[in-house]
C-alpha cells in the first residue's frame, strides 16, 4: 500500500506557478502595448509574445451572453475549490507523485485565470466597456503567440467559413491547465494504477494451509496417499519401520490369550503370580513373547488335569 504523502509540497507548487503567472502578466501590462504594435519576436515568426486581452475563457474562447463573464468567473471559483480539496485528498490516500504534480499545475492555472477574472477590471481598469461591475469582470492578459497558421477560413468550412483565424494566444496559466490535462490523459495507467499487486488471501491461506499438512505427522496410509512425495520421506516420518511393524502384528494374532498389544506395553498375565515379574519388563522381546504365551497354555492344562486326577483317586 502507498505511503500517505505531505499535500503541502503540491500546494507550494501551485503557488510557485501562481506568483510566475501574475509576474508575467503585469510585466506585459506595464512594458508592453497592445496588438501587433508592441509584438515582441522570439524565436523567428513562429514564436512571439503578443499583448491580447481576453474576456472569456482559455485560447479567447468566450459566453455570448451578458452574465456569461459572471457565471465563469463564479465556474472558475468553485473549479479551484474543488481541485484544492481532491489534490490534498489525493494525497492524504497515496495517490502517484505524477498524478499529484499534474493536480497541482491545473489548480494554478485556475487560481491564476481567477485572480485575473476577479481583480483585474478593478486594479487594472479593464474591464469590458458596459460591463454591470468591474468586480468578477477583469479581462485575463494573454501573452503567448505560437503562429503557426493565420488567414481566413475557407467559405465552405460549416460555421467558422470566411471568418480570420489565428492560432491561440494564451498564457502561463493556460499552458499549466493543457499540460496537466494531458498528463493525467497520457498516463493514466501508470497514475490510476498499484505499483505492487496484492496477493488475494485466499490464495495464501491455500498455501499456508499446504504448508502445514506437510509438517504434522500422518499416519502411514495418509502419507502414502499423498501425491509427490518420495518414499524416503516415508519411512522417515516418526521413524516408522514397515518391517517391524508386519512383523508387530502377526505376533499380535498369535496371542492366545486375546488379549491385544499396545506400541509400549506387553502381556500382563494374571493367572500365576510367577510371571509378575513380566510387568516390570517394559520392552519384552517380540520372539520372547510368543514363548512367554505358550507356556502360560501349559501351565493352564496342568492346572485343569490336576483336579480331574485327584478325583479319579478318590
Amino acid at each position: 500500500m502507498n505511503q500517505p504523502k505531505n499535500p503541502v509540497r503540491y500546494l507550494l507548487f501551485s503557488v510557485l506557478l501562481i506568483a510566475v503567472d501574475q509576474l508575467s502578466k503585469l510585466l506585459v501590462f506595464k512594458y508592453m502595448q497592445p496588438g501587433f504594435s508592441g509584438q515582441i519576436l522570439l524565436a523567428g515568426n513562429w514564436l512571439k509574445l503578443h499583448y491580447v486581452l481576453n474576456p472569456g475563457m482559455a485560447f479567447g474562447m468566450q459566453l455570448g451572453h451578458e452574465y456569461g463573464k459572471l457565471f465563469l468567473t463564479l465556474f472558475r471559483l468553485l473549479a479551484m475549490c474543488a481541485i484544492a480539496w481532491y489534490l490534498v485528498h489525493l494525497a492524504r490516500n497515496g495517490a502517484s507523485k505524477g498524478l499529484l504534480w499534474a493536480l497541482s499545475m491545473i489548480l494554478a492555472g485556475a487560481v491564476g485565470n481567477v485572480i485575473d477574472s476577479t481583480f483585474y477590471g478593478v486594479f487594472l481598469d479593464n474591464a469590458p466597456y458596459g460591463s454591470p461591475t468591474p468586480w468578477f469582470h477583469g479581462q485575463v492578459i494573454d501573452m503567448i503567440f505560437v503562429d503557426f497558421w493565420e488567414g481566413f477560413i475557407p467559405e465552405w468550412v460549416p460555421v467558422w467559413g470566411g471568418q480570420y483565424y489565428s492560432t491561440p494566444i494564451f498564457n502561463i496559466a493556460d499552458s499549466c491547465i493543457f499540460l496537466g490535462v494531458c498528463s493525467i490523459l497520457i498516463f493514466q495507467g501508470h497514475f490510476y494504477t498499484p505499483a505492487d499487486e496484492e496477493v488475494k488471501p485466499e490464495e495464501t491461506t491455500h498455501n499456508h494451509e499446504d504448508a502445514e499438512s506437510l509438517t504434522e505427522p500422518h499416519s502411514f496410509d495418509e502419507v502414502a496417499k499423498t501425491p509427490g512425495i518420495p518414499v524416503e520421506v516415508l519411512n522417515e516420518n516418526e521413524n516408522l519401520d514397515i518391517d517391524s511393524s508386519r512383523n508387530l502384528s502377526a505376533s499380535m494374532l498369535n496371542l492366545d490369550s486375546g488379549e491385544i498389544l499396545e506400541s509400549e506395553e506387553v502381556i500382563s498375565p494374571t493367572i500365576n503370580p510367577e510371571f509378575e515379574e513380566i510387568k516390570q519388563n517394559e520392552s519384552v522381546d517380540i520372539d520372547s513373547t510368543q514363548d512367554i504365551s505358550s507356556s502360560m497354555i501349559n501351565l493352564e492344562n496342568e492346572e485343569l488335569t490336576k483336579p480331574g486326577e485327584s478325583t479319579t483317586e478318590k
